[in-house]
């Protein structure tokens, strides 16, 4: 049964502590399909109602960057300062920005 097992893909899943918060890595999983991901995730990952929401990803559809390459992966959003809110100053009168 184990061999079995090692045969099926790994999914990453993701908890939403509650409503309004970010979705955020939980762990991963090995699950013949979608379904069996989700009710595993459930199981394992919100066990003492810790979560409002799941997602569960196959593994093999994400794509990530590299730490190796931080600095010319992320280097070019450097030199557009505009994209910074300490950019643009705050005119007076403006409460709620």
């Amino acid at each position: 049964m184990s061999g079995a097992r090692s045969e099926w893909p790994l999914w990453e899943v993701f908890v939403r502590g509650r409503r309004g918060l970010s979705h955020t890595h939980a762990g991963s999983l090995h699950a013949p399909d979608a379904q069996m991901a989700l009710r595993n995730a459930r199981d394992l990952y919100t066990r003492r109602n810790e979560g409002v929401s799941l997602w569960v990803v196959p593994s093999a559809q994400i794509t990530a960057s590299s730490p190796d390459e931080k600095d010319p992966f992320f280097a070019p959003s450097a030199d557009k300062p505009y994209r910074h809110p300490t950019f643009y100053e705050v005119p007076e009168g403006v409460e709620n920005l």
